[in-house]
């Protein structure tokens, strides 16, 4: 087994049936066993009580926003933002002696999870050409190495730089910064791999690539779609907005190839009716979708809703929106007369009476708002998909009013402000030039690499440094064992990171890791505490102040490391003032405030408390589109195709997990515990490949005429569609082809990744 990958170790399975309830004592007393495996009862409470406050710091966990009126003074977190906590917060400590004492190899044949509880990494450390061990570096040393690399290579677009969601808007800006001085536009981030294709989507239709709801609008629906998303697990506070909006009389209706405990009904443990085990129900329809089946499930609703209107004219279309608001209306009615339902309805595989009943629903109500996440983002044909739901949305006249939009809900505590920031490999010319009249620099103007356009750009050997703000690059990326090898092939990689993971591991020929500051930590430059700021998922952009002692004094913040690394690289030629970003964040602020729109007084702004919304057009009614307009759009109906002894799996996570960190080995929602190496299948499925329950099987994908396999998987029939299959990622991100790409967006497709599966010779021990 290649170190690329987590090996085959089996852990002990044990299956149970699914729970029907989300959250409730479980979930706190899970909280609090994770809390207590990585720090004293002390530390843990004074992190836990300081959690998405508004004098306290932002969780690092998911984006999804903090309430702006009340919250809750002892737990205005979830059970997964809990386990970041004790994640990051750990007092294990890495230093030169464990590096000394563990050589790469050897933390290679480890899996992620056991990688990821090794603990936090206390020192700079270096792994020198054909070296097997990391040894400990001094920061000065570090940044010289980096510059000399950095200043050696052909030109600047050699060099990568990518940034994960938890980096925040004072590091983000500083970074891109950097990086453009340096004079490339190679800025890949996580959401080339995860939202990009809402933001092209979005960016056409309605003119902004971001949601368009607030909080409050999500508890004033009359009608919430949740599309291709798992809330209970991937963003569990947004379990209280949707019990609130349930409490006004929202109807709820769930899209998803897999049933979801967090959708079906919640116990919220911060009520006394969640804690006496009197949950709320929360789905009114599930429509369970084969995978990649929702465009033609939202044409089919789009054609129902015709039929409704073509009955009764004006009492379910918006034609004063349309005709004021939009542009492309007539062509897109033309389009869904041209559609076969029949067809839609078999493609998308929900029967015709439950499409009827959403189309019922839709039809009756405006103030509709509708939801999704990976599951939509991550299609060949995702952007087409997500700009179907605003067309129902259009025809509705649910934009831009009270209770009713887009949102698309981010994966990553500050991945929208990051990109808000300027973390972006195709800056528009606007940007580059304000950026280069407030600095008196030259930005470049030719676009970088995305994430996919980067591994194949190191692959190919076009690319020789590679460095990372945060992030486990090689596990959240798609075609491992090809992305193994790009990273390879740089002449040096770096990562600055918190904890250790599976990237640090499969490095260049020379490889740094540098330790910083988490979200929770005390950052105190010159004697004075500072702060940072993200954006959630609705544009709040407010403040996060550490609070706990940090577990080592040689970890610097991350704008501390942009600001010296960009002294040592520039020297005195610089004409940004790198060491006074370095001295106070507040000048960052001031100078975020001269580039970025609605960043006015940012300073002043950010300190009140619960922060401040940006502007959006959408959510005020201007849309900021080619034609002034939001647009129709007009796309075929494309689906995943496969052939005989075939299917299409999605990679998904556990309940012990955030993205590529592993909290544990249960998935209790699901009924899997102690095991992450399994795949869901239809029962009929399983008992058409005669296999049972508990077998052990390979997994293969053979596009482009490469063999990639994923070996030792167990069998687990599940409630899923005929034909799809669910497994873990990053176990399985092997199978994903680096050539298998989103249109438009370029995001991997790891959503609907055909897949052979064949009996392993692997046992269980």
């Amino acid at each position: 087994m290649d170190a690329a990958e987590n090996p085959v170790k089996f852990t002990g399975i044990k299956i149970s049936r699914p729970k029907t309830r989300a959250a409730g004592m479980p979930a706190v007393v899970s909280s609090m066993q994770h809390i207590l495996e990585e720090m004293n009862v002390f530390r843990g409470m004074k992190a836990l009580l300081k959690l998405n406050q508004k004098s306290g710091f932002d969780c690092p966990g998911c984006a999804w926003p903090d309430p702006d009126d009340e919250r809750s003074p002892i737990a205005e977190y979830c059970e997964n933002g809990a386990k970041a906590i004790a994640e990051e917060a750990t007092t294990k400590r890495l230093t030169g002696d464990f590096f000394a004492q563990n050589s790469v190899k050897d933390l290679g044949e480890l899996t992620d999870y056991e990688i990821g509880k090794k603990g936090r990494i206390a020192e700079p450390v270096y792994l020198a050409p054909g070296a097997t061990h990391y040894t400990p570096i001094s920061w000065e040393e570090a940044y010289r190495l980096i510059a000399s690399q950095l200043k050696g290579l052909r030109s600047p677009d050699e060099a990568i730089f990518y940034t994960s969601g938890r980096t925040s808007n004072e590091a983000a800006f500083l970074y891109q910064l950097m990086v453009r001085e340096f004079g490339t536009n190679n800025l890949p981030d996580c959401s080339n791999m995860c939202h990009e294709s809402s933001g092209v989507a979005l960016s056409a239709a309605v003119g902004i690539g971001k949601g368009s709801v607030t909080l409050e609008d999500v508890h004033e629906a009359e009608v919430i779609m949740i599309m291709g998303q798992n809330p209970g697990t991937n963003h569990p506070r947004m379990l209280t907005a949707l019990q609130k909006a349930k409490n006004n009389g929202a109807f709820i209706i769930s899209v998803n190839p897999l049933p979801e405990t967090g959708l079906i009904s919640f116990l919220n443990p911060q009520t006394v009716k969640g804690l006496l085990n009197i949950p709320t129900p929360l789905t009114d329809l599930f429509l369970q979708v084969r995978i990649n089946g929702d465009l033609a499930l939202l044409k089919a609703l789009a054609i129902l809703l015709l039929e409704e209107e073509t009955k009764k004219p004006g009492t379910v279309f918006d034609h004063d929106f349309i005709s004021n608001n939009t542009k492309g209306y007539v062509e897109y009615i033309e389009h869904l007369r041209s559609l076969n339902p029949d067809e839609l309805v078999k493609i998308c595989g929900v029967p015709l009476h439950q499409l009827k009943e959403a189309a019922r629903t839709l039809a009756g109500k405006k103030k509709i708002i509708t939801c999704w996440a990976m599951g939509l983002t991550q299609h060949k044909n995702a952007v087409d998909t997500i700009r179907e739901v605003v067309n129902i949305l259009l025809l509705k006249g649910s934009i831009g009013i009270k209770g009713a939009g887009v949102c698309p809900v981010r994966g990553h505590s500050n991945v929208q402000g990051d990109r808000t920031m300027g973390i972006y490999e195709k800056p528009s010319a606007v940007f580059l030039d304000k950026l280069d009249t407030v600095f008196k620099i030259r930005s470049p103007r030719r676009h970088g690499y995305d994430t996919v356009e980067a591994i194949r750009a190191m692959h190919e050997g076009k690319a020789k440094v590679f460095m990372a703000m945060g992030g486990n690059f090689l596990s959240a990326t798609p075609d491992t064992n090809y992305t193994a090898q790009a990273l390879r092939n740089c002449d040096l990689t770096v990562h600055v990171s918190t904890k250790l993971n599976r990237s640090h591991l499969v490095h260049g020929r020379s490889a740094l890791i540098l330790p910083c500051l988490g979200r929770s930590d005390r950052d105190i430059v010159n004697g004075e505490e500072q702060f940072v700021s993200c954006e959630n998922s609705m544009g709040v952009v407010q403040s996060s102040k550490g609070n706990l002692h940090p577990i080592s004094s040689h970890l610097k913040s991350e704008p501390v490391i942009i600001c010296e690394l960009a002294m040592t690289l520039f020297g005195n030629n610089s004409p940004i003032p790198w060491n006074s970003y370095r001295q106070h964040y507040d000048y960052i602020r001031e100078a975020i405030a001269q580039v970025i729109p609605g960043f006015e007084d940012y300073n002043k702004k950010v300190r009140r408390p619960g922060g401040f919304y940006l502007p959006n057009g959408a959510r005020e009614g201007r849309f900021n589109t080619y034609s002034g307009k939001s647009n129709f759009n007009i796309a075929g109906v494309s689906y995943s195709a496969i052939g005989e002894n075939e299917y299409l799996m999605m990679t998904i996570r556990s309940h012990d997990q955030f993205n590529t960190t592993i909290y544990g080995l249960n998935d209790r929602y699901r009924g899997v515990y102690n095991e992450r190496r399994v795949i869901f299948m239809n029962k009929e499925d399983v008992k058409a490949n005669g296999f049972k329950g508990g077998e052990i099987v390979d997994l293969f994908n053979f596009q482009d005429g490469v063999t990639r396999v994923a070996e030792g998987f167990i069998v687990i029939p599940y409630d899923i569609p005929v034909g799809c299959t669910a497994t873990y990622f990053p176990e399985t991100n092997v199978l994903v082809p680096v050539n298998s790409v989103a249109d438009q967006s370029n995001t991997p497709v790891s959503k609907s990744v055909i897949i052979q599966i064949r009996r392993s010779a692997v046992k269980q021990q």
